[in-house]
Parts: C-alpha cells; structure tokens; sequence
C-alpha cells in the first residue's frame, strides 16, 4: 500500500463576505459551531491535490472523485490532507485539529464515461430569486447559472487561495476541480434567496479538461429533497459545460439548504 507525500494547507474561510452568513462567525455560532465555516468547496479543493499528484492531467480528463465532509474546518487552521492506495483507487483524509474532518476516495478509469449533452437542459438562473420556499428545490427541476469565464489573473488567485501548489493548473492553464465544484454551489445560490447553509459533499466525474478562459455553464437538475433530524438536504446532479458544447465534468452535489438551530444557541 503505497501513501503519497501529505499536502498541507493553512485554510482560508474565502466566504466571509458571502451571503451565505454559515461562513460569518456569530451566525455559525448560532448553529453550534466555533465560528465561521471554511467552505465545503474549498475543502473539495484541497483534496483534489492527492488524486492530481498521483495521476496528473490525466485525473482531469477522465478521473473520478468523491468527498464527504465530516466536521468543519475553521479559519487559519492547519490542514492535512494524506492519501494511499486502497480499494482500486485513493482514499483521501482530512484533519485538522487531530480530528478527521473529511474523507474521500478517488479512482482513475481507462477513458471518461461518455454522457450526452442533450440529456441535461439548459437553462438561464432566475433573473429574480424568491425566498427559499417548499417549491425552490422540487425534484425534477433544472437549475443553471450565469455564464462563468475565469480568467488568467483570477485561475492565479484562485490557487493561491487554496493553497495549490501543483504546477499543472498554472502551467497548461487548467480550471481547478474546486473551482468547479463552486460553481455547483451556484446552482443553488443564483436560484434562491437562501438563509444559513452547508454543503456536505460532492462526487465529480471529470469528462474533459476544463481551460481558463472558457465560458463555462452549469446544467443541474435537483434529483432529491428530503428532511434528516431537522435539516433539510438537496441533491443535485449537473452537468459542467464548456463554450456550449463540451461536457467538462458530471457532479452529485449534496447541501443542507435549511439546516436546525443549536438550541444551546
């Protein structure tokens, strides 16, 4: 059982200023926890460094990752992310404070699955959200989001962001995984107007290499909605798009939209 050299990054809580008030500290403190959340997207992106150092481009093109998120990750902290060869693949973890704060596993096929562009419809995000409400995320629905172009000087802030020190993204100008999976969060976020919210975990099949400076969309539909010890979860499974026409990656993308109040709040 081979283990890759540790990734260690000192996280950052990016979305201080978002209107998703989970990552400002007296509102996460409301929900019981020490303070604002470092995103689950951003922790996403740090696990992605494994499964790249192992396989390089090729991960990107075809590779498959899951992530689950177990316990928060606070600003400022120490992060260690290690990785070895287990089940087919890699399992990935995630500590910070001596405590495991997330898990994942990642595989790399022969050739990416081949997923039809027609299959997922396109839509615009609304040009005027509404409060969440019974109806915001019923199964079945199609979400999308603004056209997205990362360009050169953002692709370059962003990996400072998180810490990436692979010199890939850099170097052949790929998009990063985590920037991918924030955009998922779009989904959500340009469809509604949302209180408090946790994303919890994702699964990314990569179809093709994602290049900064592409227009990139989101084609998601909301494939469950349901109700766990007073949190309200939805499920998503979009489709990322290049320029229109290329399927970049294929996500399940899982958040608390509605998540209980710490009664010692």
């Amino acid at each position: 059982m081979t283990q890759l050299k540790p990734h260690r990054v000192f996280a950052k809580n990016l979305a201080k200023n978002s209107e998703n008030k989970m990552h400002d500290d007296a509102v996460a403190r409301r929900f019981g926890f020490q303070g604002g959340l470092v995103p689950g997207v951003d922790v996403f992106a740090y696990m992605s460094h494994m499964p790249v150092a192992k396989w390089g481009q090729t991960f990107l093109a075809c590779g498959l990752m899951e992530g689950r998120f177990i316990k928060p990750i606070y600003d400022g902290e120490l992060v260690l992310i290690t990785a070895e060869d287990a089940d087919g693949g890699l399992t990935i973890k995630v500590e910070s404070r001596d405590e495991v704060c997330a898990r994942g596993h990642a595989t790399l096929k022969p050739s990416a699955p081949t997923v039809t562009l027609d299959d997922f419809q396109s839509i615009a995000a609304m040009t005027e959200r509404m409060p969440i409400g019974t109806n915001t995320y019923q199964i079945g629905k199609w979400l999308g989001i603004k056209p997205y172009t990362q360009g050169a000087d953002a692709a370059l802030e962003y990996l400072k962001n998180v810490d990436e020190t692979d010199p890939i993204y850099a170097n052949q100008k790929i998009i990063h995984p985590g920037m991918l999976m924030r955009m998922m969060n779009w989904a959500l976020m340009e469809n509604a107007i949302l209180g408090p919210w946790i994303h919890v975990g994702s699964t990314i099949q990569h179809l093709n290499v994602a290049s900064v400076g592409d227009e990139i969309t989101v084609r998601a539909i909301v494939t469950d909605n349901y109700e766990r010890k007073g949190h309200k979860f939805v499920k998503l499974d979009g489709l990322i798009v290049a320029n229109g026409i290329t399927p970049i990656a294929q996500c399940q993308h899982i958040a608390i939209y509605q998540p209980r109040e710490s009664k010692a709040a």
